[in-house]
């Protein structure tokens, strides 16, 4: 169940078959709740290992592995992290990709955020 306290931040990684950083800004405090990641199109050879952080710390329970086998444009993955999830006003939440896959991918991040206090 939603609460009003949760507001919803959206980024674009812009191919996840490249191993590299993605940043977007918190622009209200709260703990992440849940991370959705949305294919734009399929990817081949390998599965995507996807990471977050916040001040270079990793998102507990926040890491998406994205199968190769079945993917599609609109497949939806998901992680429930569990600790250092808390992301404070004007932090940037760090998105990253390990590159495995091939077949370049943009992917879109939704993060549900939850403001505390």
């Amino acid at each position: 169940m939603r609460t009003l306290n949760d507001y919803f931040l959206t980024s674009k990684m812009t191919t996840i078959s490249t191993a590299g950083s993605y940043f977007v800004t918190a622009p209200d405090s709260g703990k992440i709740q849940k991370i959705y990641v949305t294919l734009k199109n399929a990817i081949s050879s390998a599965n995507a290992a996807l990471s977050f952080e916040i001040d270079g710390v990793a998102v507990g329970d926040g890491g998406i592995t994205v199968a190769h086998s079945g993917s599609a444009a609109g497949t939806v993955h998901h992680a429930i992290p569990s600790s250092a999830n808390y992301v404070a006003e004007g932090t940037p939440i760090e998105m990253i990709t390990d590159g495995a896959s091939s077949t370049a991918c943009e992917v879109e991040v939704t993060f549900v955020i939850r403001r505390i206090g």
